[in-house]
């Protein structure tokens, strides 16, 4: 009879148990289901908001003004880096290559390459656009007065070559980037080299050539937006598939590199001395290779000046420059198909050439660097976007009387061909 009992209970637990595994992974199945329903909902909401006309029309422009505010009281930095290494520029490329992105435009219209848009329909977007980015480089000319670098008059705020050299090259996108994904390449490219050459030859500040920048491609997309209203369905071309996006597609890139330092430790250079640096810039490139949508290699080149400031109270003439070349691991996870968040971890090597204070010199120096950072994403295009980071590097002392490091932040934004 106690047998008989105990198979009983026996059963009756192994039972129960049995049901409550089953139920925990009946649970189990429901949570993972759900995160993955919830994961896949925000992806879904994310893109589609990405992809919205309104979006499209801000998402670089907009951006890339506020960015201009916001340096406009670091231009001073980014004019030493020219200072330095390009004191003696002076070409007039750029006066051409504003106009080249449109003069391929109409050239490749007039050989009769269909674009987007009918002759009637693209001259009006064009005229809106170019109504738009005049009135407002103009307007804002006149009444901010900002000196230009080289003091020659005080409408250097925003650069209109930029302004010009970018509004036609979204035109050119707009009409033939379905044809290749190098004809925005290529565009993009001429239209940022304006914008460098603008800064090269000491005609104008970083900040200038952002808002231009801005300016120039919000005009267009406004520009076109109000023809689109006007004409609707009448003279535009529609091509399917012209950008697909993928979460597991590999997100290698090659970028152009563009930041605000800002140092967060300062050394001694020796027992009299401390050394320390202000805020300042850097600029380069920066790519990796991805061997899937999460892990890749790659490495980054960058030129970067800062001002000095020893002992907390004497400003320096000169300024304090450092050429690095970091390789190293590449990390990303995809938000969605659009919206990617990354990290990285580097190592290499950094030059500081010979550095001249107020009484004595600090001789050229090579050592050891280690960076990290953080990044967001956004792939605009199917081959291009923009990234944003927050970079982090260790960097020796200039002083080889001193074993103390510098922490050095770097916050930024690079315009990036993915492949």
């Amino acid at each position: 009879m106690k047998m008989i009992v105990i198979c009983i209970v026996g059963i009756c637990s192994f039972s129960f148990l049995s049901a409550q595994n089953l139920a925990d992974n009946v649970m189990a199945e429901r949570r993972d289901s759900l995160r993955i329903s919830t994961t896949t909902n925000f992806s879904r909401r994310l893109d589609k908001f990405s992809s919205s006309r309104f979006y499209q029309m801000m998402y670089i422009g907009i951006p890339l003004m506020v960015g201009g505010l916001i340096v406009k009281n670091e231009d001073d930095h980014f004019r030493g880096l020219r200072n330095d290494y390009l004191p003696r520029f002076n070409r007039h490329l750029d006066d051409y290559m504003q106009y080249a992105p449109a003069a391929v435009m109409l050239g490749m219209k007039a050989a009769g390459v269909q674009s987007r848009s009918s002759w009637g329909r693209m001259l009006v977007s064009d005229t809106f656009s170019a109504l738009l980015m005049g009135g407002v480089v103009n307007t804002l000319k006149q009444t901010t007065n900002v000196e230009r670098p080289d003091g020659s008059n005080k409408h250097s705020f925003p650069s209109g070559h930029t302004a010009t050299a970018f509004m036609t090259a979204t035109m050119f996108t707009k009409e033939y980037g379905h044809k290749s994904p190098w004809v925005g390449v290529g565009a993009y490219s001429v239209a940022t080299a304006t914008g460098l050459m603008r800064m090269a030859n000491n005609k104008h500040w970083l900040s200038d050539v952002l808002t231009g920048a801005g300016i120039g491609i919000l005009s267009t997309e406004v520009g076109y937006y109000f023809a689109d209203l006007i004409f609707r369905e009448k003279g535009i071309n529609r091509f399917a598939g012209e950008d697909r996006f993928d979460r597991m597609d590999r997100p290698s890139f090659v970028s152009l590199y563009l930041g605000l330092n800002i140092p967060l430790s300062s050394y001694d250079i020796d027992e009299q001395m401390e050394f320390r640096t202000s805020s300042g810039s850097s600029a380069g490139v920066e790519g990796a290779c991805f061997f899937n949508p999460y892990v890749g290699v790659g490495g980054r080149f960058t030129v970067s000046n800062t001002l000095i400031i020893v002992n907390e109270e004497q400003a320096e003439n000169n300024t304090f420059d450092a050429i690095s070349l970091c390789g190293g691991s590449y990390f990303s996870y995809p938000l969605s198909s659009r919206w990617l968040i990354g990290s990285k971890l580097l190592g290499g090597y950094v030059h500081y050439p010979q550095l001249e204070l107020t009484d004595r010199s600090v001789s050229a120096r090579n050592g050891f660097c280690m960076g990290s950072g953080v990044s967001l994403t956004f792939k605009a295009k199917e081959y291009y976007g923009i990234r944003f980071f927050l970079d982090y590097d260790l960097l020796p002392s200039h002083s080889r009387n001193s074993g103390e490091y510098m922490n050095m932040l770097t916050l930024g934004s690079s315009f990036m061909i993915t492949f």
